[in-house]
């Protein structure tokens, strides 16, 4: 059974993980730096100490063959990618070997502008239909990963 772990750090679908996870009796690891303590019924906590990209390194430390990850972090999903796990942001988009090089290039991209003083426009204000969407791909990803042929 894969298990889920999560990039809490500043993730608007934690909730909705968890509750998921309970509904296929699925062990869930929400892990953040000490600027985000949380704890949650239902799920394991890992705080780590501040720091670039600590949360990322101890999750890709931790994240096994088959895991799903929840992120919103490119270079997170392309290392959990390269374990063969199943990476899936807060809109509930995977992310695949298909689609990671795109996105880390606009990442790149993004980082150039900025540092030229470029200003981008920022993520949207989140709406029900995100988590909705959220919940309805993490639920699919979970059936085909447990349910041979679905």
């Amino acid at each position: 059974m894969p298990a889920i772990l999560v990039d809490a750090d500043g993730c608007p679908v934690i909730d909705q993980a968890i509750k998921i996870a309970q509904l296929f009796s699925l062990k869930i690891t929400l892990i953040c730096d000490t600027a985000h303590l949380m704890q949650r019924e239902g799920a394991e906590t890992i705080t780590v100490s501040k720091g670039a990209d600590a949360v990322d390194f101890v999750l890709v430390n931790r994240v096994k063959k088959g895991d799903i990850v929840v992120t919103q972090d490119y270079g997170l999903a392309a290392m959990v990618l390269a374990k063969a796990a199943h990476p899936i942001d807060q809109n509930g988009r995977l992310y695949t070997t298909e689609n990671i090089d795109q996105l880390l290039s606009f990442r790149h991209a993004a980082k150039k502008a900025r540092q030229a003083g470029g200003r981008l426009k920022g993520p949207k204000k989140r709406r029900r239909e995100d988590d909705r969407q959220f919940e309805e791909q993490l639920t699919k990803l979970i059936k085909r990963l447990i349910v041979p042929g679905n």
